[in-house]
């Protein structure tokens, strides 16, 4: 994929989709649709029924929590209708608000799942590092006034790499049967006045990355030293952790597939970060047992018996 490209609009497409979605999280209550409040499952879900003429149920490949932005959410849909590349891409976001928008979409095998098929996500966490509360980047990033040490946030955040149990860093409120996961990287760089945190792996618990970015921070400021988060992460006690970092500072960024779905290519977002000019699935993924394991799952739809 090219940053511009045209459209076909000759050809229905047929089949499974995915699509690339963005979002800007501030006024939405999470991804997952909810009945009390606004979310982009909802928003999607409804602007992809009018353009079917039926109703169209997504599943995605991670659910943010509130507030938490998006530039590469994979989704996938069994349509009720065919229509073309642009008539999905242009129609979806003629309904769509405008903090939500449809970037690709694309034919899939049956057997890809954008949640069950996901061999890895990628967030990035960013930190404005100056004295003054930032104005035009106020809803993407994070203020913090005090000076931070990314280089001594970087070592500290070395200890969270491999498979851990990760107690320390989940949500009191949780609901994964499991504490281990597996980080595949954690870079933290300064760039100007912008700290990125930048974190992958094959999942994520309840604002898991939150709590390891307000974790770094107390490293950045100089309130903790560097053998902090490997003290924190041995505790396996959430009560003994640091604080939750805000949501707004936090972007989903990519999610990895099995080469053989071929998935568009982008820049890797979110935009303000496009000067480092590194596109989505360019970092080599480790290939561990785990992701070994899921390259071999299918997902594929189980033929109707005939009676």
């Amino acid at each position: 994929m090219t940053l511009f490209y045209h459209f076909d609009e000759t050809q229905p497409l047929t089949g499974r989709l995915a699509m690339g979605i963005e979002y800007d999280g501030t006024r939405f209550c999470g991804f997952q649709r909810l009945k009390h409040a606004a979310s982009v499952q909802a928003s999607v879900e409804d602007a992809l029924s009018k353009v079917a003429g039926a109703p169209v149920q997504i599943h995605a490949s991670g659910r943010t929590d509130s507030g938490v932005h998006a530039t590469r959410q994979i989704i996938h849909l069994d349509p009720p209708a065919q229509r073309s590349e642009k008539a999905w891409v242009f129609g979806a976001n003629t309904y769509l608000p405008r903090d939500v928008s449809v970037r690709w979409v694309k034919p899939v095998s049956d057997d890809f799942h954008s949640r069950l098929g996901a061999l890895g996500r990628r967030y990035r966490y960013l930190l404005l590092n100056q004295i003054s509360r930032p104005v035009l980047e106020r809803h993407n990033v994070t203020w913090c006034r005090d000076p931070l040490d990314a280089d001594a946030m970087h070592r500290a955040a070395q200890a969270l790499v491999g498979e851990h149990d990760f107690s320390t860093f989940r949500a009191a409120g949780c609901q994964s049967k499991t504490p281990w996961r597996q980080m595949h990287f954690i870079d933290v760089k300064r760039f100007g006045p912008l700290v990125m945190i930048d974190i992958q792996g094959n999942a994520f618990l309840h604002h898991m990355i939150r709590n390891i970015a307000g974790a770094l921070a107390s490293v950045g400021r100089g309130a903790q030293d560097e053998g902090y988060i490997e003290r924190l992460l041995a505790l396996k006690n959430r009560k003994m952790g640091d604080v939750t970092a805000p949501a707004c500072g936090l972007h989903f960024v990519d999610s990895i597939y099995d080469e053989r779905f071929a998935l568009p290519k982008e820049p890797l977002g979110p935009n303000l970060m496009a000067f480092s000019g590194e596109w989505t699935g360019e970092r080599e993924l480790p290939e561990t047992p785990r992701v070994a394991a899921r390259r071999k799952l299918t997902f594929a739809k189980k033929p109707q018996e005939t009676p």
